[in-house]
């Protein structure tokens, strides 16, 4: 409405760089692959990107896979589950410790 306070923009002025869900899919983008780098598995997942939906939810496109990829992915997530890589894991703890073993 015309009469409706404004913050100066537009929606044509919106950017993803603006939301925070794009710079959290942005990051959970970047660390699947990089695990998926130290599976040997990149060149399986061509379609992983990070994007966001209508209503400015981060989003990781994981696309379509082999039945082989998905057989084998389901089998390093049942070793991770084996091992005790749980929901009750602390992710940001591992990739700390991961980082300090590349460096």
């Amino acid at each position: 409405m015309p009469t409706e306070p404004t913050d100066e923009r537009d929606a044509a002025a919106w950017s993803p760089l603006d939301s925070d869900g794009w710079y959290a899919a942005r990051n959970a983008t970047t660390a699947l692959r990089d695990a998926l780098v130290r599976a040997d598995l990149e060149k399986d997942f061509p379609y992983l990107r990070a994007e966001l939906n209508a209503f400015g939810y981060g989003l990781v496109e994981l696309g379509r896979v082999s039945p082989d990829t998905a057989e084998r992915l389901a089998e390093l997530l049942r070793l991770a589950l084996d091992h005790g890589f749980g929901r009750d894991h602390n992710y940001d703890a591992l990739s700390v410790e991961q980082q300090k073993g590349r460096a």
